[in-house]
């Protein structure tokens, strides 16, 4: 098993246990992520699934497994000498490798692996090597494309910082060094400083963590961080150019031509590195980011690695790393998985969790055709599936066009857009954007391309638009001639445009040369291990929607509900008696197991001597007991003082007599107690606020991002579909679809819902308006939620199916429940809760459960639910 798949197993049991650690504020900001509802497993606060299981795993191995270093969580995991080559991807029946252990046995192939050059070159274990060779705790979190990988990075820090202001002594990262190659990557990394930290931490931590953050980006030429050394909650964003120990690429100019010679001049360069870097290294608890990792490894492993790892090596040698964590989308090299690889979320996987467009069945190859020639071919097919494709914003779809040289863009330029008028299209669709592009054109390419005022529909692309180049309204490339030094271009490229767009129902499409399939097909392999065919034939599990507000002044629902508080008690003494407890001691249960014969061939373990030993306790006095117990229970130390040494003077007090005398004290001064009261509220049906702004003016859009699976999409109900499918009937009016789409989680649901529709239409006089409510559990969009407690006495927030309102006051609540959803324990426990509400709200508040045991509702339940509407 490889190690990640492993590592998965483990995280999963503690997911399931509710991530039990010495830190109660982890589980709290793991638990947040989730919002308690009905929607179980889709129902995450921000975060994807792929990210949170990545945030779990982290963190995992931080407080679980004490942040081991990779190559010991090997030797632990794969104790067994055959079964830990093979997890480091050694073939065990090479001869080399078998000539070297018979000689030493696994340690000495390990040996060969760190030291050996040419048997590392000759097996390919490069990633094992490097692996080995690390000193520091360093994982890799591999997310294909489009999962939020700097997202991710962001989490992490914020919950470290997070557990560094409640833990301070423990060891938790207290700055963060977030670094990645390249200009464009660095620019991505800016959206660090505007990931919502809100929805990723509990608010008592979000404002602690808010307070202290500071962010810090460095600057071409500026020789110093603005930092202040030995400071704390600094995450500083960087590119390793401008941090790594070499010579950096800073120009002249920058230098202010104040030197005369070369020599001079890069020594100034340097200086400027190696100042950064005694900046950083003054930095306490630092935790080092890498964003698209597979620069560190990758096509650059045997050169930049080592220019990369001597920077952080320097770190870790002159301040505390904590931990080194790097994300990437490609957690392959040459075939090999990169042996820090601790969670890995694959292209196939995005593509089924609707993460990705589509591209099943919709690559398709050219033989034999020239640049011009395949260019019109693509042009003509792209605009007959993609000309009226639009994303959310009313973006157009876009294709983007790679050729290996400007020259080819030359020739092919004249051949589009004489295609593009023929078709009936503006020629000026077309645009060339090359390295030697002027800025205007540059910065429209990467900084506005999504934007719907944009003309240009079709990109000829040289040395521009692979990694870092995000574009949702990219639905197809097309790269015309082979690229014979591709060095993951190729993959780069056709990948572009696969990002997935919420609404969106229309697969991506790559065009290719002949010659490019094949290189196609072995870039995939080597950096996600995947092939062509297995792309070609991924179809999503789960997709995205964009749901929108449209009546933004629904009016507030004004009931009573039950609220729980913690108040002072009205009357409560000061005094207090301690009753000196048994001493006792703690016992501990010692057997003894013996192998005994069973059979020929069988031996098994029985007990054979079981006694018990008293093991030694910790002790305190009175003294000290007397000023614990003084802060705690917040009473004098003098009178705890005299009362203590009253009982035992200046004997020893035991551990276990400690625990005793505590729960008498607690017992006896308790100054507050839990009450129950009935309180009336205005509640929200939406709550503008948790949702995400578009627009400005008169008429913004109110928008979030709802999950859902495939096979489930036929329980969306538009608005604007309903609509039109209606619009022919008399007196139609506008009733329910506070939101669109309505996502509703089961057949009797929809049809409980267009049932009542019609009804409500033909009689609306006493109706203000129905509402399906039972897909909003989150409290940041709705008030409209309700309590209960299970069995363990945990409380869960509940979201019942339908609301429907009377221009009365009247308000009926209705859950309908599906034959295969039904849960009796929990359905009986919402009901309880409910019944309560009715309660406390006579006469305004009706709680009704349907039970349906077919996809359609049944006569005498509907013409129940009307009777309560209607009074007949």
């Amino acid at each position: 098993m490889i190690l990640h798949e492993s590592l998965k197993e483990k995280v999963t049991r503690w997911r399931n246990e509710g991530y039990p650690s010495p830190y109660s504020p982890l589980s709290e900001i793991l638990e947040w992520q989730k919002i308690n509802g009905k929607t179980a497993s889709f129902c995450l606060r921000y975060l994807r699934q792929p990210q949170l299981e990545a945030l779990e795993t982290y963190w995992y191995l931080r407080v679980v497994l004490k942040t081991p270093h990779i190559f010991d969580l090997y030797k632990k995991w794969f104790a067994d000498g055959s079964e830990l080559l093979t997890a480091l991807g050694v073939p065990t029946n090479h001869n080399e490798v078998t000539r070297i252990a018979l000689r030493g046995g696994t340690d000495a192939v390990l040996e060969a692996i760190k030291t050996d050059d040419n048997f590392v070159r000759q097996l390919g274990l490069n990633t094992a090597r490097e692996m080995m060779r690390l000193t520091y705790p360093s994982y890799i979190l591999a997310l294909a494309m489009g999962a939020g990988k700097t997202v991710l990075i962001g989490t992490i820090i914020a919950t470290e910082f997070a557990l560094a202001l409640e833990h301070p002594e423990d060891g938790f990262i207290k700055n963060a060094l977030v670094f990645a190659p390249g200009k464009t990557i660095l620019g991505a990394l800016k959206e660090l400083s505007d990931v919502p930290y809100e929805k990723l931490l509990p608010p008592r931590l979000y404002k602690q963590f808010i307070a202290t953050v500071r962010f810090t980006y460095t600057r071409d030429g500026e020789k110093h961080l603005p930092i202040i050394p030995r400071s704390a909650f600094n995450i500083v964003v960087t590119n390793t150019e401008k941090i790594r120990i070499t010579r950096q690429s800073i120009t002249r100019g920058q230098l202010g031509g104040i030197f005369g010679t070369s020599a001079q001049e890069e020594d100034a360069k340097t200086d400027v590195a190696n100042q950064r870097l005694k900046a950083l290294a003054s930095l306490p608890h630092l935790g080092i980011f890498s964003d698209e990792a597979h620069h560190t490894y990758g096509q650059a492993l045997d050169s930049e690695l080592k220019q990369v790892r001597k920077t952080v090596d320097y770190l870790a040698d002159n301040t505390k790393v904590v931990a080194v964590v790097n994300t990437t989308g490609t957690p392959y090299y040459k075939r090999q998985v990169l042996k820090d690889v601790v969670y890995w979320y694959s292209l196939s996987q995005g593509i089924k969790d609707g993460i990705l467009k589509e591209v099943r069945n919709n690559i398709e190859t050219y033989a034999k055709v020239n640049a011009p020639e395949f260019a019109v071919e693509v042009i003509k097919d792209f605009f007959e599936h993609y000309r009226h494709t639009k994303i959310y914003n009313t973006t157009p779809a876009k294709l983007a066009l790679y050729f290996p040289n400007t020259d080819d863009i030359r020739e092919t330029m004249p051949v589009i857009q004489k295609t593009l008028a023929a078709l009936g299209l503006d020629p000026s669709l077309a645009l060339a954007v090359t390295n030697k592009s002027d800025d205007k054109t540059k910065d429209m390419f990467v900084n506005r391309i999504n934007n719907p005022s944009i003309p240009h529909r079709v990109f000829l692309l040289v040395n521009m638009g692979t990694e870092g180049w995000n574009v949702p309204s990219l639905f197809a490339t097309a790269l015309a001639r082979e690229i014979r030094s591709s060095n993951n271009f190729v993959l780069q490229a056709a990948s572009r445009c696969l990002r997935q767009v919420p609404g969106n129902s229309q697969k991506a499409k790559i065009y290719l040369s002949e010659e490019n399939v094949r290189i196609l097909d072995s870039e995939l392999q080597e950096t996600y291990g995947e092939t062509l065919a297995d792309l070609n034939a991924t179809q999503p599990e789960m997709k995205n929607e964009r749901l929108v507000i449209r009546k933004l002044e629904t009016p507030p629902l004004s009931m009573k509900k039950i609220t729980h508080r913690v108040v002072q008690k009205k009357s409560f003494s000061d005094s207090f008696l301690i009753k000196k407890p048994p001493k006792g001691s703690r016992v501990a249960r010692v057997t003894r197991y013996a192998l005994v014969e069973r059979g020929a061939r069988r031996r098994v373990l029985e007990a054979t001597e079981s006694r018990d030993i008293i093991l030694d306790e910790d002790t305190t006095d009175a003294y000290a007991l007397s000023v614990e117990l003084s802060a705690v229970c917040r009473l004098p130390l003098s009178l705890l003082f005299e009362k203590l040494f009253a009982l035992y003077g200046n004997r020893d007090i035991s551990q276990n007599e400690t625990a005793h005398i505590r729960g008498q004290l607690e017992t006896q001064t308790q100054r507050y107690e839990k009450i129950k009261e009935e309180v009336e509220v205005a509640l929200a049906l939406i709550r503008k606020d948790g949702f995400n702004k578009e627009g400005q003016g008169a008429s913004p859009l109110y928008v979030t991002e709802i999950q859902y699976r495939a096979d489930k999409e036929g329980l969306l109900s538009r608005y604007e579909v309903w609509h039109r499918l209606n619009e022919q009937r008399q007196g139609q009016l506008d009733f329910g679809f506070h939101y669109s789409p309505y996502n509703f989680d089961s057949e009797p649901e929809r049809d409980f819902f267009h049932k009542m529709l019609f009804a409500i239409e033909k009689k609306p006089a006493d109706v203000e308006d129905i509402y399906f409510t039972g897909a909003m559990d989150d409290p940041a969009k709705t008030d409209f939620l309700f309590e209960y407690k299970d069995k363990t006495g945990t409380w869960h927030n509940y979201a019942p199916d339908f609301l429907i309102r009377t221009k009365s006051g009247k308000m009926f609540i209705v859950e309908v429940k599906g034959e295969d959803k039904r849960d009796a324990e929990k359905t009986l426990l919402k009901k309880r809760a409910m019944r309560e509400i009715e309660g406390i709200n006579k006469e305004k508040v009706k709680y009704e459960i349907i039970l349906a045991d077919r996809d359609q509702i049944k006569f005498n339940d509907l013409a129940k639910i009307k009777k309560l509407v209607y009074g007949k």
